[in-house]
């Protein structure tokens, strides 16, 4: 048996991670007696946590069936990158006590190994800590899982996984931390992000655009291709907006009438964004098709991320039919430049995130959530100009600084796949496995 000496240093470094985590006497997960607990609270923060996750196999899905037959595999194990960010997950980086005064990353040795992360509530909190790191963990495993649609079918495993590691240190932890940390830069700037809109869909929709600027178009032959499987997309999709209401309404960190509101916020404005889709599409001369009414129901819930808790359900019709049509033309236009984003995740993702913010700053308003400064619609423009600063600056943030990543990564090791990788499919040439639904194993 040879070994792969590139692969050496990575083993060595998890090893030392098992050997940290076993010889950590430190750690104390100890419950509590005061009473803080609620159980209500905590089982609804269970279910949230375990919808979350589902949402990144059904991506898998969503982007598996999308992508061509000699790619699904290698394209449904990019989004399941499930193991590496539990791994290295950061959450002193994210929620760690600020680090300079700068508001822009935690500390990271307040929780180095989940030290101090245990089953007691933080102050104020119902909920053991350790809970509320676990479900702020599932958002950190999909968001770089959304990049991967970007350059789908044309990029090293291995590679990825290193670009994955320093996109969630460098670009991932700052934006969490000046976002959601009450410290954060962003957040005391007056920023509101209910569950995700900048922190996850503008940051993975920004760094999917440099990621296909950066990598290059694929092969003439490969830009045009058959979908491998539309049932596949149609069952992500339903996995998506399942997994979607704990995404949202888990973002209430309560069973509480905040969470009720995320729920029917979401569901309407991913039901009304599948509808704009596809009556668009045939206004416009084409089939009303099972993809565009998928497509148009993600770039729904994507855009009612960031507002989802602090709007009603009237104006979640508007923000998800709007958001819609706008990423509609998007993907209409992506199409006839020179950009090869290969699963149209900057025009979905990055335009739906941009929409969501958008309306955020326009709609916001108190449903629950204690907010006092609203949108522009209730005649205040604090948040609405809040909103439109940080969507400028995260923006170009995510975009120089993931275009940063990728060059670092492809210096230490090349991200591009040869041509004839690519002709072979990465599903061969990166993984030595194919997918033949009809070949039955004896």
């Amino acid at each position: 048996m040879s070994i792969r000496k590139s692969y050496l240093i990575p083993f060595l470094l998890l090893m030392g991670i098992v050997v940290a985590g076993a010889f950590d006497p430190g750690q104390s997960m100890v419950g509590t007696t005061s009473g803080k607990i609620n159980t209500g609270d905590v089982a609804w923060m269970i279910i949230a946590t375990a919808l979350v996750m589902i949402m990144t196999p059904g991506l898998g899905l969503f982007y598996g069936g999308l992508a061509n037959r000699k790619n699904i595999i290698s394209t449904v194990l990019q989004v399941l990158s499930l193991g590496i960010i539990s791994i290295v997950f950061g959450f002193s980086l994210c929620f760690g006590e600020d680090l300079g005064g700068w508001g822009i990353i935690g500390n990271p040795f307040s929780y180095f190994m989940f030290r101090n992360v245990t089953l007691t509530p933080q102050e104020g909190a119902s909920i053991p800590f350790i809970l509320y790191a676990m479900f702020q963990l599932k958002f950190a495993i999909i968001t770089p899982a959304l990049i991967t649609g970007s350059f789908a079918q044309r990029v090293k495993f291995s590679s990825y996984l290193l670009f994955i590691v320093l996109f969630f240190i460098f670009i991932y932890a700052p934006l969490c931390h000046m976002t959601w940390h009450t410290k954060g830069l962003l957040y005391s700037f007056g920023v509101l992000d209910f569950a995700g809109g900048t922190v996850v869909h503008l940051s993975a929709g920004f760094a999917a655009l440099a990621g296909a600027i950066f990598l290059g178009p694929r092969r003439t032959q490969e830009r045009s291709h058959e979908y491998s499987n539309i049932p596949l997309i149609i069952i992500g999709t339903g996995l998506l907006w399942f997994g979607w209401f704990g995404f949202n309404a888990g973002s209430a960190l309560a069973c509480n009438t905040v969470a009720v509101n995320a729920i029917a916020t979401t569901n309407t404005a991913a039901a009304s964004a599948m509808v704009a889709w596809v009556f668009l599409d045939a206004l416009l001369g084409k089939k009303i098709s099972a993809i565009g009414a998928c497509v148009g129901a993600v770039v729904g819930l994507v855009a009612i991320t960031p507002a989802c808790g602090f709007v009603n359900t009237g104006e979640s019709i508007a923000i998800g039919a709007i958001s819609a049509i706008v990423s509609n033309f998007a993907v209409h236009y992506k199409n006839k430049s020179t950009l090869d984003d290969t699963l149209d995740v900057f025009p979905c993702h990055g335009v739906g995130g941009i929409m969501g913010i958008i309306f955020t700053g326009i709609f916001a308003a108190d449903y629950g959530t204690g907010i006092t400064d609203f949108g522009l619609a209730y005649g205040q423009t604090k948040t609405f100009f809040a909103e439109m600063i940080a969507l400028v600056c995260v923006a170009t943030f995510v975009f120089i600084g993931s275009y940063a990543l990728y060059f670092i990564t492809n210096k230490i090791k090349p991200m591009r796949v040869n041509e004839r990788e690519e002709e072979l499919g990465l599903d061969i040439s990166q993984h030595g496995e194919s997918y033949n639904p009809f070949k039955i194993n004896s």
